[in-house]
Parts: structure tokens; C-alpha cells; sequence
């Protein structure tokens, strides 16, 4: 069985929205990552970007695949120790970083640097998915969603290079 492309793209947007997630959420966290770089930047130009963000294959498989792994856990279906460590969200266990890694550089390296400050500062929706309330696992959305962000914010800075800060 094939899997089209526009399937894994719906699928894709239908498990962001229903953990709770909007493009707009997203779009605020790139507003947060480009607004001092970019002048008169607004809210209808970073949903674009994360539009675009959304439409990459690699991006539609990351999702998919950790918010499955966040769904088993809340539904305890997954082998100890893993259902513990995805459970409490442990800071070691890093793999929730490595497969949201795949996103981060669709739009080039800055990405990496983009990904790293706002998965640290964790602003925005970030605050309420890593909030641990017990009864949701947002081990690897939380990841997901600031994997998205960043490299939209990558695609944006990539749209303005008169922007750059490098002077001859």
C-alpha cells in the first residue's frame, strides 16, 4: 500500500490539532524567535513559514510518529523502563531531541542554534506542553512543535538575507 503524500500531511495536521496545537501556537513562537531580526514582522507572515514547514514529508513522519509514541505512553502501552522514562518526560533520555533533529534543519543550519534557545526557554505553548499535568505525555510534541518553529523561523531568516548582520 502507497501512502500519498497529501494523507501523511492531513494525518499529520489532525494529530497536532487534536493534542492541541494550532499553526498559530507555532506561528507565535517563530514571531518570538525572528522579531528582533526582522522589521515589521507579523503574525501572518510566520504562519506562512510554518505553512511551508508543514507541508515537508521528514515533517509529516516526526509528528506522526511522536505523538504516537506519546499516545501510547499516556495509554501505558509501551515496555518498562521506556513507559517510565516517556511518562515522566526524563531529561536524559534525549531521543525526544534527536527525532525532532529531523526538522530542525530542513531550512539550513541556523535551525540548530534556532532549536536549541527555544527548546531551553521553552516560551509560548512550549510552557503549557512540557507541563507534566499528569495525565497528558507530550514527551515529543513539545520537541515536535519547537522543531517546527525553528525551522520556520530558519525558512524566514533564509527569505531575508538584506537582513543579515554581516557587513563588508
Amino acid at each position: 500500500m502507497v501512502i500519498e503524500g497529501n494523507e501523511l500531511e492531513q494525518t499529520a495536521r489532525a494529530l497536532l490539532k487534536q493534542r492541541g496545537v494550532e499553526v498559530k501556537d507555532i506561528a507565535e513562537l517563530v514571531m518570538f524567535l525572528q522579531e528582533s531580526y526582522i522589521d515589521k514582522l507579523d503574525l501572518d507572515i510566520c504562519i506562512e513559514n510554518v505553512e511551508a514547514v508543514l507541508t515537508k514529508r521528514e515533517v509529516h513522519n516526526t509528528i506522526i510518529t511522536g505523538i504516537q509514541l506519546d499516545i501510547l505512553a499516556e495509554e501505558n502501552k509501551l515496555l518498562q523502563p521506556l513507559q517510565q522514562i516517556l511518562t515522566d518526560d526524563e531529561g536524559l533520555y534525549g531521543i525526544d531531541e534527536i527525532l525532532a533533529l529531523s526538522i530542525v534543519n530542513v531550512y539550513g543550519s541556523i535551525g540548530f542554534t534556532n532549536y536549541g534557545y527555544i527548546d531551553k526557554v521553552k516560551p509560548g505553548i512550549l510552557a503549557n506542553l512540557n507541563s507534566h499535568d499528569g495525565k497528558s505525555v507530550h514527551t515529543f510534541l513539545d520537541d515536535i512543535v519547537g522543531a517546527i518553529a525553528a525551522s520556520a523561523a530558519s525558512r524566514l531568516a533564509h527569505s531575508q538575507p538584506n537582513k543579515s548582520r554581516i557587513t563588508q
